[in-house]
C-alpha cells in the first residue's frame, strides 16, 4: 500500500511539473523579443553558478537537443533549482531565455537527418505512431513518454547513465511501477539501455559536424504555398518572408481554399539551427503555431500549422519560392478528382505556369485561361474509357507535376484515422477533439477492398455520425454522453464527469464513426473507431 501510496504522489508531481513545462513550450513559437543579452553571457550567468567548474560547462557540453528539448530543460532546471536559478534576485526572463534556447539549439541541436525520422512529434500531428528501435525499448523508456522524446536528443554514453539516475531521483516510483516492477528496472537501464541509447544516439556524430559546416538558407522573400487542412480541404496561397534580424522574421500568409474560402494573417517566425522554423501567427481569426522545416537548398519549405490552443486541428504545408528566377512548379490542382465520361473545370495553382497542359490518355484540355503567372484555369474532357487511377498533371515546358484522380465509380471509402482518440474537456482544461476524413479507393490488381494493393484516389465529401461500437457501448449510451460529431468530420467531446445522468460515471466512451459518401446514384460508407477517454491535464513540447 506504501509503495502504491508513494507511486500516486510521484505520478501528481510529475504531472504539476509537465504542466509547467507545457507552459514554458509556449516560449519557443510566442511573441519574438529583442534579447538584451548574448546568448553565453546568459548561459555563463544562468548556468554557469552550478554547471561551469575549470572552465567548462560541465553536463551543457556534453549533449544536444531539439529547440523543444533545450525548452523543457530550461523549464525543468528552473523547477528544481527555482531559489539557484535566478539573476541577482530575478528569474529568468522571457527575452533571456529565448535567447539561451536559441543559442543552445544552434550551437548543440540536431542535423535535419537526425530530427527527420521524428518530425511528426516536433509538428504535433494527431494519431502518429510513435515506434522504438525494438520491445525492450518500448518498456523501458516509451511506456511513460514517447521514444521520440528520447531519439530527439544526443548524448555521451556517461550522460545517458546520468539521464537515468535523474529518472530515479525525479520519479522513485519508476522502478515499482507498470514494467519497472517486473524486472531490475534500474540496473538494466543503467547497464543495458544507456549503453545501446550512445550507440542509437550519440553526441558527437557525422551529421551533426557536416551541417554545422554548411552555410545555411535564409527564407526570405515570396513563396508559393500548398496544403490540406482536415475538415476544411486544400488551399493555396503565398507566404512573404522580411527579416527583422539575425534569424527572426516577419511573415504574411494569404490562403485560399478550394472550397472558396480565403484568409489572410500575419505572424513571426525564427530559425534554429539553420533550418528549424518556429513561428507564431494569427490567420484569420485563428491564433496558430508553425512547426516547419526549411531544406538545405533553401527551395522548399515544409511541416504542419496547428492551432495554438488545440494542436490536434491544424494543417500540412508545403513552400516553394516564386518571384523572379524560381523555378516552373505546379503546387496544386483543385478540384483533383475526375469522373470519367465528365467535363470539368480546374484550377492549377504553382510558379511560373505555362498554358499547355498534358494528363496522359483519356483526359483532353478543350480551353485555357491563364490568369495569372501562378494560376491557369483549365476544362478538361474525360473519356469514359479513360484509364481509372492516378494520372500526372505535366506543364509542358515546366519541370514540375501533380497527381489527379480518375475514376468510374469509387470502390470503397475508408474513414482515416482508423483509430481515434479524443478527450473530455471542463474547466480550465480544453477537450481534444478528433477530426475525421473520409478517402475514397479503387480496388487493386486483386480485386478486393481493403487490401494493400488498393488505389488511393483521394478525400471525397461525406456525411457523418457516430455509433455505440459493441453491446457494452450500447448499453451505458455511449452516443448519447460523450459528444458529437460536426459536418465536417471533426468530434467535439463532451465536458468531463462525474455526470449525475450516468449515475456519476465520467464521459468517457467508445464510439463507431460512420461516414457515408454520394457516389452517383448510390452511396458508399467506411467506418472508423474513436475512443472519447478522459482529460489531458498537461501538454509539454515533447510528449
Amino acid at each position: 500500500m506504501l509503495d502504491v501510496m508513494r507511486m500516486l504522489i510521484n505520478r501528481e508531481a510529475r504531472w504539476f511539473r509537465c504542466g509547467l513545462l507545457a507552459i514554458a513550450g509556449m516560449l519557443l513559437v510566442g511573441e519574438v523579443f529583442a534579447a538584451p543579452a548574448s546568448g553565453p553571457e546568459i548561459l555563463k550567468n544562468q548556468c554557469g553558478p552550478c554547471h561551469l567548474q575549470g572552465g567548462k560547462l560541465q553536463r551543457i557540453d556534453s549533449m544536444r537537443k531539439s529547440p523543444e528539448g533545450w525548452d523543457m530543460t530550461i523549464a525543468r532546471m528552473y523547477q528544481w533549482h527555482k531559489d539557484d536559478f535566478r539573476a541577482g534576485t530575478k528569474a529568468i526572463s522571457k527575452e533571456d531565455r529565448l535567447t539561451l534556447v536559441k543559442y543552445l539549439a544552434d550551437r548543440q541541436g540536431l542535423a535535419p537527418e537526425e530530427a527527420a525520422p521524428y518530425r511528426f512529434l516536433l509538428e504535433r500531428r494527431p494519431n502518429a505512431q510513435d515506434v522504438a528501435p525494438d520491445e525492450e525499448l518500448t518498456q523501458m523508456c516509451g511506456r511513460c513518454h514517447s521514444f521520440g522524446r528520447v531519439a530527439l536528443q544526443r548524448r555521451d554514453a556517461e550522460e545517458w547513465k546520468k539521464l537515468v539516475h535523474t529518472h530515479l531521483g525525479q520519479f522513485p516510483s519508476i522502478e515499482y511501477s507498470n514494467l519497472g516492477r517486473d524486472r531490475n528496472w534500474k540496473d538494466i537501464a543503467l547497464d543495458q539501455v544507456a549503453p545501446r541509447l550512445a550507440k542509437l544516439f550519440p553526441a558527437n556524430t557525422e551529421a551533426w559536424k557536416n551541417w554545422q559546416g554548411k552555410k545555411h538558407s535564409v527564407p526570405v522573400g515570396r513563396w508559393r504555398i500548398a496544403g490540406h487542412r482536415p475538415g476544411w480541404g486544400d488551399y493555396a496561397g503565398y507566404m512573404k518572408v522580411d527579416a527583422t534580424g539575425k534569424d527572426h522574421y516577419d511573415v504574411q500568409y494569404n490562403l485560399n481554399y478550394a472550397s472558396g474560402a480565403q484568409a489572410t494573417g500575419r505572424g513571426q517566425s525564427i530559425i534554429y539551427t539553420g533550418y528549424e522554423w518556429r513561428g507564431d501567427a494569427t490567420i484569420g481569426n485563428q491564433k496558430v503555431r508553425s512547426v516547419f522545416t526549411l531544406s538545405e537548398d533553401g527551395k522548399k519549405i515544409s511541416g504542419r500549422w496547428f492551432l495554438r490552443e488545440s494542436d490536434e486541428v491544424g494543417a500540412t504545408f508545403e513552400a516553394v519560392p516564386d518571384g523572379a528566377g524560381a523555378s516552373s512548379n505546379i503546387v496544386a490542382v483543385f478540384p483533383s478528382l475526375l469522373k470519367t465520361g465528365s467535363e470539368t473545370h480546374l484550377s492549377v495553382q504553382g510558379v511560373q505556369l505555362g498554358n499547355t497542359f498534358d494528363f496522359g490518355p483519356g483526359i483532353k484540355v478543350l480551353a485555357s485561361e491563364q490568369k495569372s503567372a501562378n494560376e491557369v484555369e483549365l476544362t478538361v474532357s474525360v473519356a469514359e474509357d479513360a484509364p481509372v487511377g492516378l494520372h500526372s498533371l505535366k506543364e509542358k515546358n515546366g519541370l514540375g507535376e501533380a497527381k489527379v484522380s480518375v475514376y468510374r465509380q469509387f470502390d470503397s471509402i475508408r474513414v482515416e484515422p482508423e483509430f481515434g482518440i479524443a478527450r473530455l474537456g471542463g474547466g480550465t482544461t480544453p477537450g481534444v477533439s478528433a477530426q475525421f476524413e473520409a478517402v475514397a479507393y479503387l480496388n487493386g490488381p486483386d480485386g478486393l477492398p481493403g487490401t494493400a494493393d488498393d488505389v488511393r484516389l483521394g478525400y471525397v465529401t461525406a456525411s457523418w455520425k457516430v455509433d455505440n461500437n459493441g453491446e457494452k457501448a450500447k448499453a451505458e449510451e455511449d452516443v448519447r454522453f460523450s459528444g458529437v460529431m460536426d459536418t465536417q468530420g471533426l468530434f467535439l467531446p463532451a465536458a468531463a464527469g462525474p455526470n449525475p445522468a450516468r449515475k456519476g460515471r465520467s464521459n468517457v466512451g467508445d464510439l463507431l464513426v460512420k461516414a457515408t459518401v454520394a457516389d452517383g446514384a448510390s452511396s458508399k460508407e467506411g467506418s472508423a473507431r474513436l475512443v472519447v477517454s478522459v482529460q489531458i491535464w498537461n501538454k509539454p513540447p515533447l510528449r
